[in-house]
């Protein structure tokens, strides 16, 4: 998990799909966290993506640099606790000006069930579970 979370971060923005009734959704992203050993995604609970989230947890993620990408498909889980939501806001305080950790639209969500497939032109996958 780790080194997905490091590979994520050297992304700087990656890609989430969701479903939207039989309708594929993907849009970019930038926020992921280590909380209490889970990796997690931040989101406002107002946007389309969070409502799509609950209806269907599934989802995956795509991140690429430097010749190389990671995909990780999994479930996510709402974690509406301060604590996580706080750990989310330390680690990127651009966000502070649009999200607080009391605030009823902060969603952060982490991973459940998770694979995560390291893959490059030519090389072999590495598959990587937590």
């Amino acid at each position: 998990m780790q080194e997905v979370y490091e590979f994520l971060k050297k992304c700087g923005t990656y890609y989430l799909a969701t479903v939207d009734g039989d309708q594929p959704r993907v849009r970019p992203f930038g926020t992921v966290d280590i909380f209490e050993d889970k990796l997690y995604i931040q989101t406002g609970k107002v946007k389309d993506v969070s409502k799509q989230i609950q209806k269907n947890p599934k989802v995956e993620i795509c991140g690429f640099a430097e010749g190389q990408w990671v995909r990780v498909a999994g479930e996510l889980v709402r974690d509406d606790r301060v604590e996580a939501k706080k750990h989310m806001l330390d680690a990127y305080p651009s966000l502070q000006g649009m999200y607080s950790a009391e605030d009823d639209n902060t969603e952060v969500l982490y991973f459940k069930n998770a694979v995560a497939t390291f893959a490059s032109f030519g090389g072999e996958p590495k598959v990587v579970k937590f």
